[in-house]
């Protein structure tokens, strides 16, 4: 199946309304043309037009040339169409994603009214990784092992400094995850200062990330816990804002998805370095 050929060929409403009047019965050209009201030449040349594509087959009967409807190629492009819908709305994949954005987008738009509007509000994660405390650490500090994880699921680290001892400073840059060559605008960029840094156990960080104009949307002040549970790590971290801005909002929405994201990209990291 030309999938590009079938979808040329009946995005024109005069095709479509012959392709239509073909489903219903096999017709000849004057007949189609008159039901299409339209003039038997430019009909003839719709037909044809069909008939390349593979969506219609004709016949010579006397004087007539009967056309008729070639339901396979039109089941094909359908399922084709089916599998990309079913794709596309996927339990827990991209789309689900992206329309649960939608909605904490709305939210905090709305909310978003006055400078500090989020001030103290936090989020809180868990996650459980196979390793020992000291890999986990590994990954939260090494900026080669940290640009594997620290950003969304649609995001990629595309500049990273991260100094990790008491005032080390933080720089985190990002783009589109198929913005190989990057020629797309960059999809954010953050700095910070790490806080506390105890190796193995706890690390804490402010990280604020830029408008559009470069001034800071928010500071983050993140939190990172970590204590051996068995034969692998608990990490616990609280994600706190303050500084917020009238256009942080839209940041904010995707605080909760995105660093889960993140997170869950992480337990995947610990997970294939073993």
């Amino acid at each position: 199946m030309d999938a590009d050929a079938l979808l040329t060929a009946l995005a024109d409403p005069a095709r479509w309304r012959l392709v239509a009047l073909l489903a219903e019965r096999p017709r000849p050209v004057g007949v189609l043309a008159q039901l299409a009201e339209a003039r038997q030449p430019q009909t003839t040349k719709h037909l044809q037009h069909l008939e390349r594509a593979g969506i219609v087959t004709s016949q010579r009967t006397g004087q007539r040339r009967i056309y008729a409807l070639r339901s396979a190629p039109l089941r094909d492009l359908a399922a084709a169409l089916h599998q990309l819908a079913d794709t596309a709305d996927q339990a827990g994949g991209p789309r689900e994603t992206y329309d649960r954005y939608g909605v904490s987008l709305d939210t905090e738009r709305r909310t978003a009214v006055e400078p500090g509007w989020s001030d103290g509000r936090s989020f809180t994660f868990h996650r459980s990784l196979t390793g020992h405390p000291d890999l986990i650490w590994r990954h939260l500090t090494d900026p080669a092992l940290l640009a594997r994880w620290w950003t969304p699921d649609d995001l990629r680290v595309s500049e990273l400094v991260f100094e990790a001892r008491p005032g080390g400073r933080i720089v985190l840059q990002y783009r589109d995850t198929d913005d190989v060559d990057g020629s797309d605008l960059v999809a954010g960029h953050g700095e910070g200062v790490v806080d506390d840094v105890r190796p193995g156990e706890r690390l804490a960080y402010r990280l604020s990330p830029s408008l559009p104009d470069g001034s800071p949307a928010f500071t983050a002040h993140v939190d990172f816990g970590l204590r051996p549970a068995g034969t692998g790590t608990d990490l616990d971290v609280e994600y706190r804002i303050s500084g917020s801005t009238v256009e942080s909002a839209d940041f904010i929405a995707g605080i909760e998805i995105g660093f889960g994201q993140s997170l869950d990209k992480l337990v995947d990291a610990v997970r294939t370095s073993r």
